[in-house]
């Protein structure tokens, strides 16, 4: 069996991510708790399934096989997926909605900012460009964590209950494999577990200002980096994102 070509499971990595994640924060639209979240949600979503044109676009043409964005986000099935699990989880509440955000947000514009030095052109000018929207991201998910967690006595038990439910699932964007190696090695992407300490300290400062307490950190899902392993979320996901391409396969409009 041929291994993979590590460039691209990278750029499946980073595309899958924002794909899901794109997909689970659209699900709030007309849904918002005020008017401002609801516009600022659908925003988030849009700019997320816009860095995923650029992620799987390049995966296509590294790929070479003529497969474009549309194809690889809509006819690959869950076990080709390579999201995180943190990204498939459902939404939830609206405060777990935003501490799923945040933790992905933490991570995403470190990975970002590190990618802006990868020695491929082509994924430092996309990790440019995407830095400009996830920092503001960032800014406003981290926001609302510190509003909801040092908030109301109702807001506080929920957004405690959201990180408990949610922090297991940090510790695998730091998890490397061979693919991270030969990245890291060739200076295309970073080493996963080089980014830990500045995402520990980032999230213990925001966890302070939220009142919030971190679980034991010793409890960590693996799972979504080679496919082979994925929860029942994923494949209900994408039955909603997939099915119009699936029934009406090629339809344009």
């Amino acid at each position: 069996m041929s291994q993979p070509d590590p460039l691209l499971e990278f750029l499946l990595r980073m595309g899958d991510n924002t794909l899901v994640l794109g997909h689970r924060v659209s699900e709030w639209c007309g849904k918002g708790p005020v008017l401002e979240e609801d516009i600022a949600l659908a925003n988030t979503a849009l700019d997320l399934i816009g860095q995923t044109q650029m992620w799987l676009g390049l995966a296509g043409d590294i790929e070479g096989k003529g497969r474009s964005a549309d194809d690889l986000a809509m006819l690959r099935d869950a076990w080709e997926f390579r999201c995180t699990l943190l990204v498939e989880q459902p939404n939830g509440d609206f405060g777990q909605t935003m501490m799923r955000q945040y933790l992905f947000d933490q991570w995403h514009l470190l990975q970002l900012r590190a990618l802006k030095d990868s020695s491929h052109d082509q994924i430092a000018a996309i990790a440019a460009k995407a830095e400009k929207e996830v920092t503001y991201h960032h800014e406003r998910s981290a926001d609302l964590v510190i509003r909801l967690g040092d908030g109301t006595e109702e807001s506080r038990p929920k957004m405690q209950a959201a990180l408990d439910l949610l922090y297991p699932y940090v510790g695998e964007f730091f998890e490397g494999d061979a693919t991270d190696k030969t990245l890291a090695e060739a200076g295309i992407a970073p080493d996963p577990a080089s980014l830990r300490g500045a995402f520990d300290a980032a999230l213990s400062t925001t966890m302070d200002e939220a009142t919030l307490t971190l679980p034991d950190s010793r409890f960590t899902h693996k799972g979504g980096k080679t496919g082979t392993r994925h929860s029942e979320h994923l494949g209900h996901l994408l039955t909603q994102m997939q099915w119009l391409q699936r029934a009406y396969p090629g339809a344009t409009w």
